[in-house]
This record gives structure tokens, C-alpha cells and sequence, in this order.
């Protein structure tokens, strides 16, 4: 009322034509205010002006911020100035921005310097203006500038913006905004409640944090429940309520006396001491605490102390109160539609959490399911224990490094970098089986110290030839981004396009083990090598050709495990461990089993995590103890061989 009355003085003070137009005349009618601003005075003149929005009114309020206001002393007159050579300025007009004069020193004129409080009110007012800028730069500052600081000022202009806005999506934005902005400030409860149940369908962090605003509480406490209060629990001392926390809201209330603990029954105490007593009890006695308490008790009795605040007395306090929580917001219709418009949001956040979990498990169970599947083929038709997988993993995710330094397209180099990582990983596999392996069959710890020594030369080799640094194996612009199903699902492109690779190998592998020649020769091997020779297959070299096999695939997983993890000589021992869990407990040597056992440690995985998102290495060691315990109920795993093999 009072704003309004001085808004209606100043305009009737004003000239009729200076009212209508004239920004000169209203800045001469307030020159104290605006020449030397304070954020205590100035926020009505800031506001009168906007009201009155004289022709020129956006860009002097521009310029103030930018503190590019000058004052001519000799007449008083604002002008906007811009600095020339030396001390010299040009005026420009203050409402149109025409050249008034070239070279003034600056001697002849005093700048004005709003404080960082006063900028701050003049770019409120800015957004005002800026809402309807054509430059959508302007516009967007303004947009964000409303959502971090939502007040009741804005519904007006954002509203009248909105049917102007030329681009969809700061459009959208701005019909966003004016919704949470009616949801909180709308004088029209109706117009409240229409905004509230709007925002019902949305799940964003923001719609969240304004419901909670609205449903924002108090804690209470007094006699009786007052009449006409919005209130939102009431609290039960000791169920619910901690019943020190609620006597201690009663004391700051003034409702009851503070208790006195056992270091202030001390000191006051040690404050009557007279003649080695206190109380008439001797000082020496006092060395428990029931003894205090007759020492404090006779102090009493003298009117020296105030008496202590007993059990008793604190149970017939706290039930002679009620504790409750009332809603700031006074209008329970609000809040009942607040209430039931979060109660929706939470539970569709809640459903689309599991939702976004079980698309994270899938997507760690495609990357275990490509990295650990050449191991289940090697490891499950050989029985070789290859602790070098991991670095045919390595040795793919670095030729995809290689094939981009020649090929700068990304989408290119991708197609040309899987198949050559598969040959590359496929030769390495090829030869280090007919030198090391072959010679080691049926000798299992000897193969495992033998790779393991290999894994280790093949990751100093790394080193010497790509050096220590990661490296970028950059992904395509298209797998840029992620698949965005709502606010709180989403799973980003490159993991699907991992997903995908995954089922084409999948599909690939069963296709070679169900309908060729090498498969049926290779499911021979894996049932009876022994009868499998007899029937003039070679073993050892379906061996050879599984074992390469098996390693041009790691290098495939290592191509796509790069477009998303660094790229070092150490890579392949973040997966090795994880291949072989996932091999192991889905079931050596068959396709479904390392699909099963990926999608088991994959998911187990995830969840942990949730649990306890903030160590991934707990999950990890949670890991290895769940296959520990597996492994001993389910030792062929979960999809076990079947035949003679099963025995073997």
C-alpha cells in the first residue's frame, strides 16, 4: 500500500509529459537516488520505473549496470557515455542513444557506480525487458535468470512473452516456468491447484524442489492445537519425536524451565560454597551425584537456587503439550494437491528408477558378456586357464587408436577398426598358442603362470610403444549423447551401441557353433576330443582356431570398451577378473552360460552399487564372495555341459 501510494506522488509530482515519455524528466525527479544508489532506496525507484517504462528505459538500465551512467555537473543532466583518448568522453542521449557531444573531459561529469546489490536489482529488472528481446541470447540470460530466483514479480512478464516466443523449445521453457511460478505465487488458489496437478506428470529435480516448497514445514509446539492451522503431523514425544528434543522445544518456547545437567549442577554448586559446605553438606561428600543433588535441594530451601527440573515434572510437560509440524502454506486444498501430486511423482520415480537399474545391468552385462565370451570359448573347449585375455582386449582397443591417427572420420575408422582388431588379436591368439600353449595342454598351472607372464610383456610392451599417458579412441558424432526417456531413465548411445554388438555376437556365434562345419567340429572337441579325433577331426587344430578365435573377439570388446573407457596398457586387467567370474558361474564353455553369468554379475553388480553408490570397490569384493558361495552350490554353473564332458 505504502509503494503504491508514493509510486501515485511521484507520478502526479512529475509533468504530464514526462509521465507519458519522458526518462530524463523521471531520473531528474530522483537524481539523489540514482546518482548515489543504495540497495535500501533504491528498489522503489527501480520499480516505478519499470512501471512507467518510459522510451529508452531498457538500455539505461543496461548501461547503469555496466556503469556506463554519467552526471553533468554543471546542470545535472544523465547522460551514457563511452570513454575516447585520454580523459575524454562521448555523450550519447539517455533515452535514444544519439551522439549528444564528442569530446567532454571527463572532469565535467561524474560516473555513477552502482554497488553489486544495486546490480543485482537492476538485472531483476532487466529480465523484464529482455524477456521479449529480439536477440534469443537476451531472451535465454532472461529465462534462466527467472528460474534461478522465482518470485512473484515475474508471473506478469513471463506471461506476456510467452505468445511472442518465436523458438519451440525456450518457449516451452517459459510456459514451464510460468507454471511453477503460478504453482507458488498465483493470488487465485484455483489458478494454484490447475498449476499443481500440471506438474503432476513431470519427474525433473526442479518440479520435485517446488512441491517441496509449497509443502515446506514448521516444528510447533504449545498447549493445545491452534484453530485454522494447516497442520501437516502431529508428533508423539518418544515415538517419532525424541523426547529430550521436544522438552527442548519447549523450554525455547518458554513453555517449561530448562533442566540442569550434571556440569551446571557442578558450578553452581562450587558458586555457595561457605565454610567447606554447601547446603550444609561438606564439600568432601560431594563426590556423587545424588549427594549434589541434597546439596542443590538444600540451597533451594534457602531460596538460593532455583529447584531442579524433575522426571516427573518433564513427563507431565510433555503431556500437557502438543508437538506437531504446520504447513507454511496456509490453504490445505494446496497442499493436498502439492501432497498428492508428489506422492504421483515419487511413485513413477521410483518405478522409473528400477527402470533405469535394469537398463544400466543390461548394459554392463553387453560389455562382460563381449569381454568375457573368447575366454569362455578358449577356456570351455581347451580348458587353457589365459590370464593374457585381458591384453588381447588391450591389443583391440589400441588398434582403434591406431586405425584413427590414419583415418580421421570417426564413423570410418570404426568400421574399419572392429574387423582389423579381430585380425590383428586373431593372429596374435594364433601365435601365441602354437608357441606357448599348444606345448601346456593338460598342464593347467603351468598355463596359468605362462600367460600370466605373457600378460605382463604384452603390457610393457604397450607401455614402451604408446607410453604410459590414456589414450582417445574418440566414438562417431552420432553415438554422441544418450536416449533420454524421461528424467530420470536415460542410458547413453555408445552403451547401446555396445548392447548391440553384443547380441550380433550373440547371434554370430551361435550361427558358427549350430550351422557350420567349425562349429560342429569344435562342439566334437568340447564334448570328446578323444572320439572327436577318431572321427579324423584335427584337435589340434580346431584348437588353434578356437583359440584365435577366441582372441579376435576380446579384440572386438576392446574396440568398443575404448569409445567409452581410457585406453591404456593396463585396461585389460580391469576386465580379466570379471571374465572370469562371468565365465565361471555361467558355465564353462557354452555361449547361453556366459550370457547367463554377464546378465547375473552385471545385474549383482549394479545393485550393489545402488546400495552403496559411493564405493564401486566394495561391489566389487561383494562380487567375488557372491561367486565364492555360488561356486559351492553350483559348481558346473548355471548352465552346465551336458554329454560326456559333463563328467570330465
Amino acid at each position: 500500500m505504502l509503494r503504491t501510494l508514493l509510486a501515485c506522488l511521484t507520478l502526479l509530482w512529475l509533468p504530464l509529459g514526462a509521465v507519458a515519455q519522458d526518462l530524463q524528466a523521471f531520473l531528474q525527479s530522483h537524481r539523489s537516488d540514482i546518482a548515489d544508489p543504495s540497495r535500501r532506496t533504491i528498489g522503489m525507484v527501480i520499480d516505478d520505473l519499470v512501471a512507467l517504462d518510459p522510451p529508452g528505459t531498457a538500455a539505461f538500465l543496461q548501461a547503469w549496470q555496466a556503469k556506463d551512467i554519467w552526471v553533468r555537473a554543471d546542470d545535472g543532466l544523465f547522460f551514457r557515455a563511452t570513454r575516447k583518448s585520454g580523459n575524454l568522453l562521448a555523450l550519447h542521449d539517455i533515452a535514444t542513444g544519439d551522439r549528444v557531444a564528442d569530446t567532454v573531459p571527463g572532469d565535467a561529469l561524474t560516473q555513477v557506480k552502482p554497488n553489486g546489490g544495486v546490480r543485482r536489482l537492476i538485472g531483476e529488472a532487466l529480465v523484464r525487458f529482455q524477456l521479449s528481446d529480439p536477440d534469443i541470447a537476451l531472451r535465454r540470460d532472461a529465462v534462466n535468470a527467472i528460474a534461478n530466483g522465482l518470485d512473484r514479480s515475474q508471473i506478469v512478464p513471463l506471461a506476456a512473452s510467452i505468445e511472442g516466443e518465436t523458438d519451440p523449445d525456450l518457449k516451452a521453457r517459459k510456459e514451464q516456468l510460468l507454471t511453477f511460478l503460478e504453482a507458488r505465487f498465483a493470488s487465485d488458489p484455483a489458478d494454484r491447484i490447475s498449476a499443481i496437478e500440471g506438474m503432476a506428470g513431470a519427474l525433473s529435480i526442479e518440479v520435485r524442489a517446488i512441491l517441496n516448497q509449497i509443502l515446506a514445514k514448521d516444528f510447533e509446539v504449545a498447549p493445545t492445537l491452534p484453530e485454522g492451522a494447516n497442520i501437516a503431523t502431529i508428533l508423539t514425544p518418544g515415538n517419532g519425536l525424541d523426547r529430550d528434543t521436544a522438552y527442548a522445544a519447549l523450554v525455547t518456547a518458554g513453555l517449561a524451565r530448562e533442566r540442569i545437567g550434571a556440569d551446571i549442577l557442578r558450578a553452581r554448586l562450587e558458586a555457595h560454597i561457605e565454610g567447606g559446605a554447601v547446603g550444609g553438606v561438606p564439600v568432601a561428600r560431594l563426590d556423587t551425584q545424588p549427594a549434589r543433588e541434597r546439596a542443590y535441594a538444600a540451597l533451594v530451601a534457602e531460596g538460593k537456587a532455583a529447584p531442579l527440573v524433575t522426571v516427573a515434572a518433564v513427563d507431565a510437560a510433555l503431556e500437557t503439550h502438543v508437538f506437531y509440524e504446520v504447513y507454511t502454506e496456509p490453504d490445505s486444498t494446496i497442499t493436498d494437491a502439492a501432497r498428492a501430486a508428489l506422492d504421483q511423482i515419487e511413485t513413477r520415480v521410483a518405478f522409473s528408477q528400477v527402470a533405469d537399474l535394469t537398463l544400466d545391468g543390461i548394459s554392463l552385462a553387453s560389455i562382460y558378456f563381449l569381454a568375457a565370451i573368447g575366454l569362455a570359448i578358449t577356456f570351455g573347449v581347451m580348458g587353457v586357464i589365459n590370464m593374457a585375455h585381458g591384453e588381447f582386449i588391450m591389443m583391440g582397443a589400441y588398434t582403434g587408436y591406431v586405425v584413427q591417427l590414419f583415418i580421421p572420420d570417426y564413423t570410418i575408422s570404426l568400421i574399419v577398426a572392429l574387423p582389423l582388431a579381430f585380425a590383428v588379436t586373431f593372429g596374435a591368439g594364433v601365435v601365441m598358442e602354437r608357441l606357448v600353449i599348444r606345448w601346456l595342454y593338460h598342464r593347467p598351472l603351468e598355463t596359468l603362470l605362462a600367460t600370466f607372464g605373457i600378460s605382463i610383456m604384452l603390457q610393457q610392451l604397450a607401455k614402451n610403444i604408446f607410453g604410459t599417458q590414456a589414450r582417445p579412441l574418440t566414438s562417431p558424432g552420432w553415438l554422441d549423447g544418450a536416449w533420454v526417456v524421461n528424467d530420470v531413465v536415460q542410458i547413453s548411445h555408445i552403451r547401446i551401441a555396445i548392447f548391440l554388438l553384443a547380441l550380433m555376437f550373440l547371434t554370430l556365434l551361435l550361427v558358427i557353433l549350430k550351422r557350420t562345419r567349425l562349429g560342429l567340429e569344435v562342439r566334437a572337441v568340447t564334448q570328446n576330443p578323444r572320439m572327436a579325433a577318431s572321427m579324423g577331426i584335427n584337435p589340434d587344430r580346431i584348437n588353434m582356431l578356437t583359440f584365435g578365435l577366441g582372441s579376435g573377439i576380446a579384440g572386438i570388446a576392446g574396440v568398443a570398451i575404448g569409445l567409452y573407457a581410457k585406453v591404456t596398457s593396463e585396461m585389460g586387467a580391469d576386465y580379466i577378473v570379471q571374465s572370469f567370474m562371468t565365465v565361471v558361474v555361467g558355465g564353462v564353455g557354452n555361449v547361453w552360460g556366459t550370457l547367463a553369468g554377464a546378465t547375473l554379475i552385471g545385474f549383482l553388480q549394479k545393485g550393489i552399487e545402488w546400495f552403496n553408490p559411493s564405493n564401486t570397490l566394495a561391489a566389487q569384493t561383494y562380487m567375488v564372495l557372491f561367486v565364492i558361495l555360488f561356486i559351492q552350490f553350483r559348481p558346473k554353473g548355471i548352465v552346465a555341459l551336458k554329454g560326456r564332458a559333463a563328467g570330465d
